[in-house]
């Protein structure tokens, strides 16, 4: 239970429905003991971070009268998260943590304590659904695989009700497992509707707003954050056709198809197309620039949720962030083909792909 109203409302369908249910509260992050900023302003980095959001989830358990378990996973999401996030952005690369965060840490580290503890499976907040004994109709696997057990499990995770809110793409790294474990309550409803639940289960976070990016960040820049973290390395900013127009502050510090303004170029919006890592240069362009589209991409640490990889080449659809829409695709193992070429192609993102609406896994850009 993270104090917001998703999984206010999954913890109160489960109570409704007959569960014996615990809540959990994790404290994944707290303050650094020289963090000058959040010293100012006279509080912990991680009172403001989770003190609040515990309130209003301990408000909800009161009402929904059951047990609030506060467990402190703050080691575990320093080595799964923030280092992995960290050293993707000094590679040059963007990473994405959220999924990074489920894979290691909401259903790795929490589900291992739940089971440690007795419970029989953990329930989320994410807008998702699952699919028992499940079958896609244009997706073929191999008779044999060296990892397909004799009865594979056949859980598929499916997008949500509210295409707006599906967060599927933050979870196509999950295996048959993990889901055989877990419960998304409110993957069949949309959010005016979960909304709605809240109003009806009298909840107190029923007109709570949304909580937007990563806690720790702040209402601050990502790169004034991360420039606590990471070393600044000037380089030399140049235009697609070579011509040098200005110098960057570090490659770890902007991402592709990023906005960027420079001095004497105002003429039209210039956006970051390429990172010469060797070099340290940063390449910007228009909009229409060549480099900034790309027709196919090759993807690494691919984790299909079937437990075993498709027989290529796979046609079906990709997503390349979260809320894109679906683009056609063809893969060949670690290979993807676009039909159209995509903009603004970012390694270190997620390519995750879908069959019927079905979450079939992804992989990191390379």
């Amino acid at each position: 239970m993270s104090g917001g109203v998703d999984s206010s409302v999954a913890a109160a369908l489960l109570v409704n429905a007959g569960y014996d249910v615990t809540g959990m509260f994790a404290v994944n992050y707290e303050s650094e003991e020289n963090d000058a900023d959040i010293a100012l302003a006279g509080r912990s980095a991680a009172e403001t971070c989770w003190r609040g959001d515990y309130n209003d989830a301990l408000r909800v358990a009161a009402k929904l009268k059951i047990p609030l378990l506060r467990l402190n996973f703050v080691k575990e999401y320093k080595k799964h998260v923030l280092d992995y996030m960290y050293a993707e952005y000094r590679a040059g690369r963007t990473p994405n943590p959220d999924v990074l965060c489920n894979k290691f840490v909401k259903f790795g580290v929490w589900l291992k304590k739940a089971k440690e503890l007795g419970f029989d499976k953990i329930a989320t907040g994410h807008y998702a659904r699952l699919r028992r004994e499940c079958q896609i109709s244009n997706v073929k696997f191999p008779i044999k695989s060296k990892i397909q057990n004799p009865k594979p499990e056949n859980i598929c995770m499916v997008k949500a009700k509210d295409d707006n809110k599906d967060q599927t793409y933050f979870l196509h790294q999950l295996t048959q497992t993990q889901l055989k474990h877990v419960l998304f309550p409110i993957g069949k409803f949309t959010k005016p509707e979960v909304r709605a639940l809240a109003d009806k289960f009298k909840l107190p976070t029923a007109k709570k707003e949304e909580s937007m990016g990563i806690c720790f960040v702040g209402e601050v820049p990502m790169k004034k954050f991360l420039m606590k973290k990471i070393k600044t390395k000037k380089g030399k900013i140049i235009l697609s056709s070579g011509e040098i127009v200005g110098e960057h502050d570090g490659l770890a510090f902007y991402t592709i198809g990023e906005r960027i303004g420079i001095a004497g170029h105002n003429e039209k919006p210039l956006y970051v197309v390429d990172k010469n890592i060797k070099q340290n240069k940063l390449v910007v362009g228009y909009d229409a620039d060549p480099l900034l589209f790309k027709k196919e991409i090759k993807i690494t640490e691919t984790n299909w949720i079937a437990g075993r990889a498709p027989k290529f080449p796979l046609k079906c659809e990709v997503r390349l962030r979260h809320r894109q829409p679906l683009q056609k695709c063809v893969i060949n193992k670690n290979k993807v083909l676009f039909t159209q070429p995509q903009r603004a192609v970012t390694p270190g993102q997620f390519a995750v792909f879908y069959a019927k609406g079905v979450c079939l896994g992804g992989g990191v850009i390379s």
